[in-house]
Parts: structure tokens; sequence; C-alpha cells
């Protein structure tokens, strides 16, 4: 820390006076303005972060633990802009929570001068109701070509439609003097768009130059519904200013207060992932700081936490820096040795050619492994060009920029667009190497030629032969392995992949694991990807995580691999819990439940599989007697009910001992057929279409069951149902 605290004073020192100083302001500070009236603004959805750098670009209100920007305003030569971190807030729904209403008026009224009544330019009908009540005139524009904007003073837009097209023309708007309240959201805008990167966002390609970017990653609340206003949120919200905090809190000046210095960490670590590359200010700093510091990389013995904010910030930087790194430029990260690792000594690379199917959607495994830093190669012919096909190195796509401790590099994995032809491609973390298809070309496949990396251990089911894993596959050098067949593929530390004498034992108990859970769910037992367990250094969230793919620990291969005690269900409720997600259905899944209905399927596999009594396999289910008794003695309460998910487990395995599995079976195959018109809309259509199908199901009247658990459903549900056997669990309720 000595050395970076050093470097810290030096690039203050050779920072030009002011170079890094508070952002220029427009000419008056438009916050008092834009939030006189305002304590709150809802949040719509999930709203995501904005990053303020450069330009005048104030921050108006935040939100996060951390305080980061979801609302900004700047100017664009003579324009006004605002700001906001989610399209929602253009949308006339959002105007009714909170004070967000006087917000947006607020910030069309400063957006268009100070005028009081602005021709407000929108898109669609739905606004001009709220906005004329509000006083405003309102102008339902066509498009957003220049004679469309016309005479509009103020435009208020989801950013995400001004496209190529029409950048020109908004832009050209603000340059005469117009104002602009744009909503727009990160993440939503990347799902939405696969293979494009935040740096394409629309709203940061218009307004990067007013010091405005949309970031990825999502905002917590602050306040009941929404963000909490004020102005004592706001202090390092511009990343220029989070640099200026962390670089006197590294040099022991100026005001350092903790909560400050969380936020200019979480600020400037976001700024750095989000910033172009040409950006003119802040990442020349970085650079020359990241240069001139020497820093132990993150590992699990030695995390970078909350003590280290600037750190954080620098290695967010490298990490972003390398990415961008033509392949024959990229060279090893210090960290990539401690995790995700390197070959044993000696390992050599291999040429392999691979045949992509094009018929399988997601990851298929090469048997490859790409050290830190190697640069790899992929030839594929002309023809498959424009395929959609990709590269990925590493399976730890975990991103763990949001915590507080990394024991690791937050973001090591990449995905690379293949072209017909030669690709190359490096990575200075490295990992194994997979192939990605559009998974919709049946009976397709293409070879690529793949050179640069070293083989790792690799068992697939069906093609592998327990002596060629035995004599000579398991003691392949890259730090990881697979053990794949056609439902699942475990991904673990090599070292312990290299423990198992009979992987063709293990991955057969674990197909009728996967079998288990097409059956329960009603779904076909072959699939068209396998699901996959990756084991990590550190996780984004929880214990253990479901996903593509799911998400274990270091702790978990061991038990993962121990055939003799998954078959006995030892340690077998956390992976099968988290299969249980993978596998549980919306339509059968309302409000209060999703940490229940996902464990029918533990509770199923315990059973079928492992040969497990109805109710073992976690100590805290079936709740027990007087647990239930407590809870119906003070009045069922369906609220309660939701809050506690073994309880909730617990009126389901009543049904399931009375009524065996049959009934769970049926109801679920009849879901995954049902036609789109008939699935439950609402988390009330969903109770209902779940009491009415499990009773009959079941031949029996659940709904005086139901009734006494608390769960309400509709009158109309309760008579579908009243002319079967009523039915109620012998001694329940408790008296």
């Amino acid at each position: 820390m000595r050395r970076l605290a050093a470097a810290a004073l030096l690039l203050a020192a050779a920072l030009p006076a002011g170079a890094l100083s508070s952002p220029p302001l427009p000419a008056a500070d438009p916050a008092g303005e834009l939030l006189e009236g305002v304590a709150s603004v809802d949040a719509p959805g999930v709203p995501g972060p904005l990053v303020l750098a450069g330009g005048g670009a104030v921050p108006l209100v935040t939100g996060g633990p951390d305080g980061e920007p979801v609302a900004a305003a700047s100017r664009l030569g003579p324009g006004r802009v605002v700001a906001l971190g989610h399209n929602g807030y253009v949308a006339p729904e959002s105007r009714n929570r909170g004070d967000t209403a006087r917000f947006l008026d607020n910030a069309l009224r400063w957006a268009a001068g100070g005028r009081k009544a602005p021709l407000v330019g929108v898109l669609g009908e739905s606004l001009r109701g709220p906005l004329e009540r509000s006083g405003f005139r309102v102008a339902v524009l066509d498009g957003l070509r220049p004679r469309d904007i016309g005479e509009a003073q103020v435009l208020l837009l989801d950013v995400h439609r001004v496209d190529d097209e029409a950048r020109p023309a908004v832009r050209a708007h603000l340059l005469r003097g117009g104002g602009l309240v744009a909503g727009g959201l990160g993440w939503g805008w990347l799902q939405l768009n696969p293979g494009k990167g935040i740096g394409d966002h629309p709203g940061s390609l218009l307004l990067g130059e007013a010091g405005i970017l949309w970031a990825d990653g999502t905002l917590e609340r602050t306040a009941p519904g929404g963000f909490a206003t004020g102005r004592g949120r706001l202090g390092a919200a511009h990343a220029e200013r989070a640099l200026e905090v962390l670089l006197a809190a590294e040099n022991g000046q100026g005001r350092t207060e903790a909560p400050l210095v969380r936020q200019a960490s979480a600020v400037l670590v976001r700024a750095a992932r989000t910033l172009p590359p040409g950006d003119p200010r802040l990442l020349p700093a970085l650079r020359r700081l990241a240069a001139a510091a020497g820093r132990a990389p993150p590992t699990a013995e030695r995390p970078l936490g909350p003590g280290d904010p600037l750190s954080r910030a620098l290695l967010a930087f490298e990490a972003v820096e390398a990415a961008r790194l033509p392949p024959a430029e990229v060279r090893a990260h210090p960290a990539a040795a401690s995790f995700p690792g390197l070959p044993l000594p000696g390992a050599r690379t291999v040429r392999r050619t691979v045949a992509l199917d094009l018929s399988r959607p997601r990851w298929q495994g090469t048997g490859l492994y790409a050290a830190p830093g190697a640069s790899i190669t992929a030839s594929l012919p002309r023809s498959a060009d424009g395929a959609g096909l990709f590269l990925r190195i590493g399976c730890h796509t975990d991103e763990l920029w949001h915590l507080g401790e990394w024991r690791r590099v937050p973001g090591i994995a990449m995905r690379v667009p293949l072209r017909g032809g030669e690709t190359r491609a490096a990575s200075p973390f490295g990992g194994l190497l997979y192939l990605e298809g559009p998974g919709a070309l049946h009976g397709t496949a293409v070879d690529v030629i793949l050179e640069g990396a070293v083989e790792a251990p690799r068992f697939v089911l069906g093609e592998t032969t327990l002596k060629e894993w035995n004599d000579r596959i398991r003691d392949r050098p890259a730090p990881w392995a697979e053990l794949e067949s056609s439902r699942i593929v475990l991904t673990v530390p090599a070292a312990e992949a290299r423990k198992v004498a009979d992987p063709e034992a293990l991955l057969r108990f674990w197909d009728r694991v996967l079998d288990g859970c097409a059956d329960l769910a009603g779904l076909p037992s072959e699939r068209a990807s396998p699901e996959r367990f990756v084991a990590d250094v550190q996780i984004s969230a929880g214990y253990m995580h479901a996903g593509y793919p799911i998400m274990v620990h270091l702790d978990a291969p061991p038990f993962l691999l121990d055939l003799e005690g998954m078959e006995k269900g030892r340690h077998a409720w956390g992976p099968f819990h988290e299969l249980g997600h993978n596998h549980q259905s919306p339509d059968w899944t309302f409000e209060g439940t999703g940490e229940v209905t996902n464990n029918l399927f533990t509770l199923y596999l315990l059973e079928t599989i492992c040969g497990a009594k109805p109710g073992e396999g976690h100590g805290a289910y079936p709740a027990k007697a007087a647990a239930i008794r407590e809870y119906l003695d003070s009045g069922p309460d369906f609220a309660r009910w939701k809050r506690d998910p073994f309880l909730a487990l617990t009126m389901y395995g009543q049904v399931r001992e009375a009524f065996g599995w049959e009934p769970f079976l049926r109801v679920f195959a009849e879901y995954a057929d049902l036609p789109g018109r008939e699935r439950p809309a609402t988390d009330d259509a969903k109770r209902d279409q779940w009491l009415v199908r499990l009773s009959r199901a079941a031949g029996r009247n659940l709904g005086p069951f139901f009734a006494a658990w608390g769960v309400p459903v509709s009158e109309a549900a309760r008579r579908e149902v009243e002319a079967l056997p009523g039915w109620m669990p012998e001694g329940f309720p408790p008296r």
C-alpha cells in the first residue's frame, strides 16, 4: 500500500491544476431547481446506474447502498439534458408514485430553459393527458427526424428509441438550445442486444459528450418504492470527483469519511468498466496511476475489500483495459496464477479440430485450456462467416463487481465472435475453451481448428473409455477438468477430477438425477443442452446459485464427485435445490414460493433417486408440529407464510404424503403443454389454477386446506372444485 500511496501523490502532483477537480457545473447548479418539492422518486422496475465523467454532468438522485447516480443533469452545447436510469420514468405509470411527477415536471421545465408551459415532444399518445394536466403543451411526434421534432422545445423520450438514424436529429435539437429528458436502462438494453457492449448503448452514444453514460448493473432502492433525494448523497457521485476522494484517502488528506470513500470506490469502479476507450480525462489518469502502483492481486487468502478502495478501482480499470487489447498484446495478469490457474509446468500447446454442432445451443466443450495471456487461433471455413459462432475463454462467468470483497478479479470470462477464416483471441486470465453456435441449424456441424491451447482432463460419457481416462486423460496439464454427459457437465479443479476412477458410474447417477427433474417437470428427458455445475473460488450470490451454469464454491466438488455419498443423499439438498430452480415454472410458482416449488424437485430426487423417506434431507423440513400450531394459532397469515419457505413447503409436503407424487406429475405435465393463452398472467390467477388443477389431480377439494393455511384463492376457483370430496390431512389443523 505504501507504493500505491506514493503513486497517488505523484499522480496528484503531476496533474494540471484543476484537471480532476470537481467537474464544471452548468452556469447554475440545477439540482436545487430540479429537486424542489421532491423527497423521493419512483423506482420503476429495477433501475440501473449512470456514470458521470467529464462535461458539466451533475448528479441529482442516487441509489444503492453506495450512492451511485440514477438521475443526472448536464448540458450539450446550449441544450439542457436530464438523464434517468430506467426507461419506465418516461411512462405515465411512474408519475403516480412518490414525488416522481413533480420531479419530471421540474425536469421538463428546466430542460426547456425555465419555460413554465413548454411544448413537449413525445412519441405516442399515452403521455398527452398526464402532461397536459400538469400544464404542458404536447406534440405527439411521428418520429425523431428533424421535421418530426419541429417546434418542440423539450423532448421526453425512451432513449432506446434514439437509434443511429435519429441521433443526429436529437443532437441537433440540443445544439439549437432544445431540451431533453431521457430514460434508459443499461442492463435491460444489454439483455435485448446480445453481442453488443455497454459502450454501444444509444443513450451513451447520444450524451457521452455531455458526460453522461448508461452503465450495466442494478440499483437497490433507498426509500419505500424508490430513491430518496438529498444533497448529502451526492458527494462523490461524479467519477472524477470520486477519484479525487480516493487519492485524498490514499494520501491521508482531505475529507475521507468512510461513507464518502465507499461511494467514491463504487462510482469509480463502475466508471472504469463503462467509460469508452477514448475518454480523454479519467482513463489516462487511471492508466498513469496503475502503471506507477505496485499492488498484490486479489486471492482467497488476500482479498481486496473495502479497505482497498483505490486498488479496487485500478483493478477494474486493468481488467477492462486488458479486454480491449489486440490478442498479440495481451499478457497474463498477475492474479491469474492464483485463479483460475496455470497449466502444469512443461505443458505443450496442441492443434485440435473440434466439430461445432450448430443444432446445440449454449457452450460446447473442447477439452482445451487457454493459458493466461496465450494467443489462441480458431480457424473455420469461410462459409461459416456470419453464422453467429463464438469462442468462449473461461467458464467462471459470475461477475463480482457488486461484492464488498473480491477473492479474484471480478470479471474473468470472455466471448469472442468467430469469423470465417482465422480468429485470434487471448485472455489475461485464461480458462477452459468452449465453442458456441446458434442452436437452430439441425443436422449441421462446422469443423473448427483450435491452436495455442493445452489439453484439459475431460471425460465424455459414451465417448471416453475408462481406460483412456485412467491411463492418460485425467493427467492432462490444465488446472480445470470436465466430466460430461448429454444431461450434465461437472466443471471442477483438475486435482479433484483426477481422484475419480470411475466417472462413467458417476455420470450415470447424475443422468438419473436430471431425468428425474425432467419427469417431475413434465419435460422430455433428452435435452438441447446439458445442465452445468461450475466451481469457483467466489460466486456472485449465496452458497450456490442456479442459472447457466449453476455456480458453486470450491468446497462443493468433493461431494458432487462422491458417488456413494450422493447416492445416499449426503450433501444432496444444495445441488438438487439449484437444479430445482432451473426446472421450476413461473406458471405454478407464485409470490412467496420461489424458494419452495424448486424444493419439490429436491424432495422428489431424494426419494426416487437416493431412497430417502418422505421429508428427509434437510433439518428445517418438515416444520415441526409445534411450529405449525404456533403459525395457525396466531391466525394463518399469508404474508408470513410467504416469508418462511420451509413452512410453505410443509403445506406441499402434506399433499405429497397423502396422495404421493402422482398429482404433481400430472399437474406439471398439464402446465408444460398449456397453450400461451391459458397460462396464468397474475399471481391471483396462478394460485387459482394451482388450486383447481391440483384438486382435480388429487380427486379431492383442496379449497378448505388452502384456506386453513391462509393461501388466498378466488371464490370462482373454490366453486370449480366444490363438487369434489373434501379433504384435510389427518389431525390438521392441530387443536
